[in-house]
């Protein structure tokens, strides 16, 4: 690309007046967001960037640092990707209605629906079901829409009315639909059946040998199922796979799903909730074996935080939920990249 064919940046003047009503509509939403919190009796919170752990899913990846102590000793540092383990400290400290506009960073997660750096709204009521999180999402969605003066969402082709009835679908009615697939099938008890999985998505997705159960499962998800979901209206995509549970607790009817749920509109994920899982024994075996296979695919790991290990025993039931908040202006507001409704867009964005 030649110099005078490359883009102005983001603040010169002509381009940040092409930016500023996004940039007014995310004001406004945000306010709006804010107050709706605040009638619903949640406290609003700040809790850390700079983590011992920045998470410990499989393709979740996080800026590194180092603090250097009084004796100058390098400490290991990682930019978050979520609040969820300081926010669960704090249930665990007793607060039982809380949500964040936090800050927070993922490597290796650019384009028009990524940001290295975004906003993601998260909240968590304590003793309540994950239900009551999918509601709280649904009535935020169409509260952006209406701060906005949004009739309806459009991206990429696809429109979703944000007013209407959502769609609820769980993850096995989704694949059989769009794929033909029994996953449940596949699922022995609560571990995934590779063979199982790889036979009966033969022709429908590249299966290398060695992708195991959960690696079938998001291809076929991003190339089959992900497209269709949002049209038209919402999408409450829910009771994930027991082997994609990740923080959620497993359902007590049914061990092969999760109280896991993901809501689209447009094709675009908007939100990923849980019931949440209190039990730590649990999830330190979930995290291990998510980083034996960070360490396979990427040759890398994340350490555990144990005082976030060690609160969750600590911890009432609780439901939460993340919403990417850049996404959902993005939506609201008409525009068709994220860049446009963020006051800063990173370098390499803008």
């Amino acid at each position: 690309m030649r110099m005078d064919d490359r883009p102005s940046p983001w603040w010169a003047r002509g381009r940040h007046i092409d930016r500023r009503p996004f940039l007014m509509a995310r004001n406004a939403i945000t306010a709006a967001c804010r107050n709706w919190f605040t009638a619903a009796e949640f406290v609003e919170v700040e809790t850390g960037v700079l983590q011992v752990s920045p998470g410990n899913e499989t393709h979740l990846h996080a800026p590194r640092t180092a603090l250097i102590d009084k004796d100058g000793e390098s400490l290991p540092r990682y930019l978050r990707t979520s609040p969820e383990f300081a926010c669960k400290k704090l249930l665990a400290a007793g607060e039982s209605r809380i949500v964040e506009f936090a800050r927070v960073f993922r490597d290796r997660e650019r384009g028009d629906s990524h940001l290295p750096e975004f906003t993601m709204l998260e909240w968590y009521r304590a003793d309540e079901p994950y239900e009551t999180v999918i509601a709280d999402c649904l009535a935020l969605i169409a509260l952006a829409a209406e701060t906005a003066q949004t009739r309806m969402f459009a991206f990429r082709g696809r429109s979703a009315d944000p007013f209407a009835r959502a769609e609820w679908l769980t993850v096995a009615e989704a694949f059989q639909r769009s794929a033909g697939i029994d996953l449940l099938a596949t699922i022995d008890a609560s571990e995934g059946n590779r063979e199982a999985l790889a036979s009966a998505a033969r022709n429908k997705v590249r299966v290398a040998d060695d992708d195991t159960w959960s690696d079938i499962f998001s291809k076929i998800l991003v190339e089959h199922v992900e497209p269709h979901l949002g049209r038209g209206r919402p999408t409450v995509l829910y009771e994930y796979p027991a082997p994609e549970s990740a923080l959620a607790r497993v359902k007590p009817s049914d061990p092969r799903v999760s109280e896991r749920f993901e809501i689209y509109a447009c094709g675009v994920e908007l939100a990923n909730g849980f019931g949440e899982l209190t039990d730590a024994a649990e999830q330190r075996r979930r995290f291990e074996l998510a980083m034996d296979d960070k360490e396979r695919l990427y040759g890398e790991r994340y350490p555990l935080d144990e005082d976030f290990l060690a609160a969750l025993q600590a911890m009432p039931q609780a439901s939460g939920v993340a919403l990417g908040f850049d996404r959902l202006v993005m939506l609201a507001s008409g525009a068709q990249r994220i860049d446009q409704v963020v006051w800063t867009p990173p370098a390499g964005n803008a």
